[in-house]
């Protein structure tokens, strides 16, 4: 296979990709405004994907990767909490100071030790 083919073919690839991306994106908008947000299907969707950012969030509490995995379990589980309290406190605005602090204590934790 030749360089120019090769190129072509990657070219095709990623047209390819974005095509299809954006046609699911299309159908996802067209279909938004049918879909009944109370109905039992919905809150099913709603649970399930819930279910995944909470299992994916304790795993890498629980089981991290790469640069986390040095950082002990203990500190990790404190840094969760005090997050989870900053979450808590304020009714309103509390997703980016949550964040925020985690970021925050860990880049702390990283610094000082």
């Amino acid at each position: 296979m030749t360089s120019t083919n090769l190129e072509m073919g990657l070219w095709i690839a990623l047209i390819a990709a974005c095509v299809g991306t954006y046609i699911c994106r299309a159908l996802g908008v067209k279909l938004a405004g049918h879909i009944d947000q109370e109905s039992e299907i919905f809150r099913w969707l709603s649970a399930v994907t819930y279910a995944m950012v909470a299992a994916l969030t304790i795993r890498l509490i629980a089981m991290p990767t790469g640069l986390l995995a040095t950082v002990p379990l203990l500190v990790r589980l404190f840094v969760c909490v005090l997050s989870v309290a900053v979450m808590v406190s304020s009714p309103t605005k509390r997703l980016v100071p949550a964040l925020l602090t985690g970021t925050a204590l860990l880049l702390a934790y990283g610094v000082f030790t």
